[in-house]
Parts: C-alpha cells; structure tokens; sequence
C-alpha cells in the first residue's frame, strides 16, 4: 500500500506510535527489515538527559484492550540515542520519525539540532499526560506549542510535527497554534488522563496514575482527527484506540492520514505483530474486517493473591520462597511477582506446585523478597511468555547459574524421561551458594561446578559442559537441545562451547535484559536482533539472517 507523506512514497500507511515496542534500535531495525506496511517509523520520545523511567509496574490492563501506562519517559539521551539512529539502515520508502521531549524550549532545541541528521522529521511530545515536570502543561498552553515548534523549526530544516494532547477544551485552539508555528503535520491523540487502576486495593502502577490508551479512548481520537482536519490541510497522524480496519476506515474518514497502531499489538510476539499488520492492510485493501481477529482481547494482566508459606535462607543473599499456592505454568514460561507499594519482577517459578520461587538479593526489590515474613501477602500476574517444545526425542541438556535454576528445572522434569535423562549443569561461585540439590537429582543427571572447587568440578560451568560435550558421538549431539539460564557472562561461554559442536537451533538461552510490562509494549527487554524477550522467549535462538523465527518456542 503506497501512502504518500510529507514528499516520499512510503511503503504502507501504518506506525507504531512512539513509546510502544519501536524504542529500541534494534527493534526499530526489525520492523524495517519485516514490516513493509509500517511506513512512518517513530521511535521512543527522547530527551536531553538519560531518564530510568518509573519503578515497575508500569502496564496496567482496565478492560479489554484498554490500558493505563506510566513509564516516565525512560530513555538513554540524547547522545546515546544519535549513536544508535545512526546505525540504522532506513530504506528511501520508510520516514524515520524521530520523537523528542523537553522541559523548556531551549532543551527541545538542543534535542532537535542533535537529533535532525538522523531523521526524516521530529515529532514534538508535547503531551505526556504524567512525566513531572514534562509534557501535559506544555501542551495544554497554546502560546508555549507555538513557541517550542517555531524554535525547533526554526532550528531544523526537517518536518517538525507536535503530538496534540487530547486534554483540553478544544484541541483546534493548540492544533492552531501548532501549526502557526511551522508544524508541517499533526499527530493525534497522545494517551488521555491520567487515569487509575487499582488491584485489592492498591494502586497498579508505580507511578499511581498514568495515561490511558487503548479502544477506551478511540471516540477521542476520531473527534480530535475530524476537529483538526477542519482547520487545515495538512497530513494528520491519527493513533489513539484504532485496532481494526474498522477503526482505521472511521479515522480516514475523519482526516487521518497516518494510522497510528500502538497498545492494539499488547500481547503479540513479533511474528504476530507482522501477520497483524500485513492483515490489516488487506484489510484496507480488500473492504474486509479480519485482523482484529488477531487482537490479544484475552490477555490477561489480572493480580492473583499469595500469602508466604515459606522463607528458605540459603545464604546471606539467597532465599527460596514458597507460597500457598499454585499456578498453571509451563516449562519455559514465567510469572511477575508484584509487592504493592515496593514493585514488580518478572521471576521463573522453581516449582508451580506450590509455586516456589528463588530470589538473589540485587536491588530493593529483592531485597525486600528475601525479607518477606510467612503470611505476607505477594501477587503474581501471568503466567507470560513462550514454553518451550523440545522434540519428542531430545536430550535435554540445562546449564544454569544463580536464579536460572528456576527456569531450567520444570524443562527437565517435564522432557527429561528414564530413558533419556536431562543433564543439568549447574554453576555457583561457592558451595554454599547451591540450591534445590535433592530435587535436581530426582530429575536429571546434575554437574555442578564452583569458582572454588568446594563442590563437584572446579572452574566454570562452562568448562565442566565442555568436557561433558568433547566425549559425546555425533549421533548424541545431534540429538541434544540446550537450554541456558543465567547470568549474560555464563550463558555467553556456554552458547560458545555448545557452537562447537551442535548447530544454533539446538541452543536456546534465557537473559533478562529488563523485562518490564511483559506484553510486548515497553520494549526495555529488546534483545540485539530485535526480538522482545518478554513475548518471543524467555528462551530464544541465535537467528539465521534469513530466517527471523523463534524456533524453540511454540508454533506462532
């Protein structure tokens, strides 16, 4: 679908509004490389200075496909951020729009001049509805829009087009003033609100209140589109609640130009994203209503309470808690374990039945879970993620490091059998650092190496898996999935020893890179390739470059 846009013919007329999934170069590649009918790609708002974003949880589900986020405009500034749009490789059929923010004019300014040379244009988020300090207070004043987009235009000789805050009287009073200001298009709405969501009586998010996205706020968005069409002729970005072609045919016909896709994709792993997009343009195309088929109205972002069974201290920064329940989970998938008023995390469970847990001391979070007394109350959402499938055949062989443990566990007891055995390799700096030895055992074959020699092998896990693997026949090796759980270093020497002798496909690993929302939206846990690691894994391959699959997960 060609869709002409501020002087290029851009391959299709679609973008993901900035803040959901497209915030990371490497996804933005990703979705340039697969998605031909996003035209218009936007990246994440950024600002002069690097901002660490709100605490968790910042996703908060109120109804189907409505939500209420509060990410606080995490983002690594704006040097970071023009290292990273310049490796990018943007075909001449896409518009790279780069998103900026700023707590003054002249902070817009000094964004916008750094950022310009990577860019086909700068969209102005002058409407983040609850960043202090930033955003909804600007927006909502129609002499600082026309301020901040005359100097930014005056600074740059690329389009300039402001994000429109839905919250006001009238939106043609700041959309007039925008585009007195040089604005060459309009984008509309950013999120409505702020809004509240609660859970047993607590607020979700960490934030307490954030913006509202999703169908709830579609009625805003088409009038806020129909309103400005009426005051100029210019393109209009229209995002705000469209999922179907439905939705999109009403904006069109209200003016948009663009169409805006964002908290719709909540739940989809990236080949779903892809298949999503690809239906809704035939869908345009066709006069059909089929992608909306594909919308994750079930997901499920629900607060199951737990009250503390146990609290096992391994050692000083160790503990393994037990809760009074259990969950149905398998192997390979995850839960978010949420302490009101603290935070959440995404953790493996160490057993379902009850649901066990094996927390690391690291940060004030987990601190606070190896602290929890029995009776406290714990909620989990989830389960999330993607279980893994091994072949009915495989060896399965888990190497796991501190809590990664938790996640190779469940594989082994579920695809190890009598016959065939898992391996279990497990690493640890000290003896007194090992855990659920007896259980292990129960399942699988365990190898345990420690830094110190003070139990089983000395050296690395690593080590000890290659001497393992150097005494295997091919026949064996062929038949052997690996899974990898634990810190970045470990899991990179042992995908490295496990290269030398079995192919990519056989080797899955799990590292956290900052899991937030678990649906997709954040993107914080974008992995190098551009996979999303809270929706296409945990556990994911090294990817062939011309075949971009999750290829130990579940059939998409």
């Amino acid at each position: 679908m060609v869709t002409e846009f501020l002087g290029k013919q851009l391959s299709g007329p679609f973008t993901i509004p900035s803040g959901i999934v497209t915030t990371t170069p490497s996804i933005i590649q990703r979705v340039i490389d697969t998605m031909p009918e996003v035209g218009v790609i936007t990246t994440k708002s950024i600002g002069f200075e690097p901002r660490p974003g709100y605490r968790e949880p910042v996703y908060s589900q109120y109804a189907p496909g409505c939500f209420v986020n509060a990410v606080g405009l995490t983002n690594p500034g704006v040097e970071q951020a023009f290292r990273g749009l310049s490796e990018l490789r943007v075909p001449e059929d896409r518009f790279l729009l780069v998103s900026i923010f700023g707590g003054s004019v002249a902070e817009f300014v000094a964004v916008a001049q750094r950022l310009a040379p990577v860019a086909d244009g700068l969209e102005l988020n002058l409407s983040c509805p609850h960043a202090k300090g930033y955003g909804m207070a600007m927006g909502q004043d129609p002499e600082m829009v026309r301020e901040v987009v005359s100097a930014v235009c005056a600074a740059v000789d690329i389009p300039v087009i402001p994000k429109l805050t839905p919250n006001v009287d009238d939106i043609t009073v700041i959309g007039r003033a925008a585009l007195e200001g040089g604005a060459a298009a309009l984008c509309a709405i950013n999120t409505a609100g702020p809004g509240y969501t609660e859970s047993h009586g607590h607020p979700v998010l960490s934030n307490g209140m954030g913006g509202m996205s999703g169908k709830g706020v579609l009625p805003i968005t088409l009038k806020a589109i129909k309103s400005l069409r009426a005051i100029t002729d210019l393109p209009i970005i229209g995002c705000g609640g469209l999922s179907s072609a439905a939705d999109c045919r009403a904006a069109v016909d209200c003016g948009a130009s663009i169409l805006g896709i964002g908290s719709g994709l909540s739940g989809m792993d990236t080949p779903a994203v892809g298949r999503y997009f690809r239906s809704l343009a035939s869908d345009l195309t066709e006069g059909t209503d089929l992608a909306e088929q594909q919308i994750r109205y079930d997901l499920d972002m629900a607060f199951t309470p737990y009250t503390v069974a146990a609290n096992e201290t391994v050692c000083e920064d160790i503990s393994i808690i037990t809760l009074d329940g259990d969950m149905d989970i398998q192997a390979g998938e995850y839960v978010f374990v949420w302490i009101p008023g603290i935070g959440e995390k995404p953790f493996s469970c160490l057993t379902h039945n009850p649901v066990r847990l094996a927390v690391i001391n690291v940060g004030e979070f987990t601190e606070h879970c190896c602290n929890l007394k029995v009776g406290d109350a714990v909620y989990l959402r989830g389960p999330h993620g993607v279980a893994v499938t091994p072949p009915e055949d495989a060896h399965i062989v888990c190497v796991a490091g501190g809590t990664g443990l938790a996640a190779v566990y469940q594989i082994a007891e579920d695809f190890g059998s009598t016959a065939q055995p898992a391996d279990i390799f497990v690493g640890a700096r000290t003896a007194n650092r090992l855990y659920f030895r007896d259980a292990c055992d129960q399942v699988g074959r365990v190898t345990i190496a420690t830094d110190d020699g003070s139990a089983g092998f000395e050296g690395r896990v690593s080590d000890a898996l290659e001497a393992f693997l150097s005494t295997q026949t091919a026949s064996a090796l062929s038949r052997m999935v690996f899974y990898n759980c634990g810190p970045e270093a470990m899991i990179h020497a042992s995908e490295s020893v496990q290269r030398k002798y079995v192919a990519n496909h056989q080797i899955f690993s799990a590292i956290d890179y900052l899991t937030k929302c678990g649906v997709g939206i954040c993107g914080a846990c974008a992995a190098p390739d551009g996979r999303r690691i809270c929706v296409d894994g945990p556990f994911i391959t090294q990817e062939a470059d011309s075949q971009r699959i999750n290829v130990g997960a579940s059939p998409a």
